[in-house]
């Protein structure tokens, strides 16, 4: 995997993945113009899981219809400012098995999902799984 950033103007840099694709980062306080590099990692975090997750219940047979994936981090008060705790909710929808969905979460957690173990390594993950629209199945 191969990646680079460059920097456009002011506090704009764009990040670029060998296959040409691109994101925009704004280091500027108010992050008008794009996430900035920390609100990317966690996003490709929420992202991470939210694919494994899916994959597993699909592959259960669990009928899901509709997963929401949010995140709540710390940062150290002082520089390097890494995550120290993060806090995942899932928001599940569907007729599903508690265990399905418990049993997904915690294999993403544990096994499949390559950014939620490397942040493990600073940042103490907890999560949480809210069903939205109905108790879960048994």
């Amino acid at each position: 995997m191969i990646a680079h950033s460059e920097w456009k103007h002011d506090s704009i840099f764009e990040g670029v993945a060998e296959n040409g694709n691109t994101v925009l980062f704004d280091a500027d306080p108010a992050h008008t113009q794009g996430p900035s590099p920390m609100e990317a990692v966690l996003m490709a975090l929420c992202g991470c899981t939210s694919v494994d997750v899916v994959s597993i219940l699909k592959k259960k047979r669990q009928p899901l219809s509709g997963l929401r994936v949010s995140a709540v981090a710390e940062q150290a008060e002082t520089s390097p400012r890494v995550f120290t705790k993060i806090k995942l909710t899932y928001a599940v929808s569907g007729r599903l098995s508690r265990k399905a969905v418990e049993d997904a979460v915690a294999l993403s957690k544990n096994t499949y999902c390559s950014v939620s173990k490397m942040l493990e390594k600073a940042a103490a993950i907890e999560y949480e799984i809210v069903f939205v629209d109905r108790e879960p199945e048994p």
